[in-house]
C-alpha cells in the first residue's frame, strides 16, 4: 500500500518508494518490449495509513474499488499472489477487495478445505492460473505461449493472523504444495511456470512449514522463474552470496532466474528470458535477473 512517494506518518515526501514511481519504469519497459508481463507476489493491501483508511471504508459499508486494486488494474497486471498481510483485515475485507481485480489472484497453499493432497484441496482463491499470450520474436513474428503462474504464502500466516483465519483457512507447506501442483500445471499445457512465491531466501534444505523457502522451491523441476518477497530484501544482491545454490551476481537460485524487489515500491524485479521453440513447446536459452 505504498502507492505514492509519500510518508503519511510525517506528512513528507518519501523519495525512491511507491508504485507511482515504479509506474514510469513499467511504462518504459512496456514500450521497449511487446512481450512484457507484470506480476506482484503479495502484501499489496496493507502497509500504510492509506491501507488502513481503505479497510475502514470497507468496514463502514462503503466497499469502493480498493485503491491498490485500482492502481494494478490501471497498470495492467497479469497476475498477483496473496502475501501474509493480505489477511490482516479479515477475510470479508479481502474477498471484497479482490472482487474488483481485473487479473487473476492466486494462492495455492491457502486452503479452505483440506483434501488428501494439494491437488484435492479447496483453496481460498485459485491456486494457479494459465495465461495465454502472444509473444513476438526477433523477426517480428507472433507465437502463442501459455504461462503458468502459481502463488505461495508462508504457512506462518495461520499464526500471525489467527484471529482472522482460525477455523476458516489453513496453510499447507509451500514446497509440498508446489511440488504437487507444478506437474499438474504442466499437464494443463503450461509452457513456462512462474512462481509468485511470497517467501525469502533461507535454508537450502526443505523443512516442514519453513517461512523462507526460495532455495527448495527453486529445486522443484518445472518451475522456470521465481519472484520472491516477504523478507523486504533485494535480490540479486551481494549479501546473498554465501547461500548454497545461490548465484547472487547472476540472480540465479539452483540455476533458476529469481528476483526480490525490496519493499514499499523501492525496486522492480526484472527477469529477461531468451526463449526458443522446442518441438511443440518452449525452452529457456538464457536468463538475466536484476532489481532496478
Amino acid at each position: 500500500m505504498h502507492l505514492f512517494p509519500y510518508d503519511y506518518y510525517t506528512a513528507t515526501r518519501s523519495p525512491g518508494t511507491g508504485l507511482a514511481l515504479a509506474a514510469g519504469v513499467i511504462a518504459r519497459l512496456r514500450a521497449a518490449s511487446p512481450n512484457l508481463l507484470l506480476f506482484d507476489n503479495g502484501d499489496f493491501l496493507q502497509g500504510s495509513p492509506l491501507g488502513d483508511y481503505a479497510a475502514a471504508r470497507h468496514r463502514s459499508g462503503r466497499p469502493d474499488l480498493h485503491p491498490a486494486i485500482a492502481a494494478m488494474n490501471g497498470l495492467r497486471y497479469d497476475a498477483v499472489a496473496l502475501g501474509n498481510h493480505e489477511f490482516n483485515y479479515g477475510l470479508p475485507f479481502l474477498e471484497r477487495s479482490l472482487a474488483g481485480a481485473a487479473f487473476p489472484v492466486v494462492s495455492a497453499n491457502a486452503v479452505t478445505r483440506l483434501g488428501a493432497g494439494p491437488r484435492d484441496d479447496r483453496t481460498l482463491v485459485a491456486p494457479w492460473a494459465l495465461l495465454d499470450r502472444i509473444v513476438v520474436d526477433g523477426a517480428g513474428q507472433p507465437h502463442p505461449i501459455r504461462i503458468g503462474v502459481i502463488g505461495l504464502v508462508p504457512p506462518q500466516t495461520a499464526i500471525w493472523d489467527r484471529e482472522h483465519v482460525a477455523g476458516r483457512v489453513v496453510f499447507r507447506d509451500m514446497v509440498e504444495t508446489a511440488a504437487a501442483l507444478v506437474p499438474q500445471m504442466r499437464e494443463a499445457g503450461a509452457d513456462l511456470i512462474v512462481a509468485l512465491a511470497h517467501t525469502g531466501i533461507g535454508a537450502a534444505q526443505a523443512t516442514a512449514g519453513m517461512e523462507n523457502a526460495a532455495i527448495p522451491l527453486a529445486a522443484i523441476p518445472g518451475i522456470d522463474v521465481l519472484m520472491l518477497g516477504h523478507a523486504h530484501l533485494v535480490f540479486p544482491a551481494p549479501h546473498h552470496a554465501a547461500r548454497p545454490g545461490v548465484d547472487a551476481a547472476a540472480g540465479l537460485i539452483n540455476g533458476k532466474p529469481a528476483v526480490m524487489a525490496g519493499c514499499f515500491g523501492s525496486h522492480l524485479g526484472i527477469v529477461d528470458l531468451r526463449l526458443a521453440r522446442d518441438g511443440g513447446g518452449w525452452r529457456t536459452l538464457a536468463a538475466r535477473s536484476q532489481a532496478q
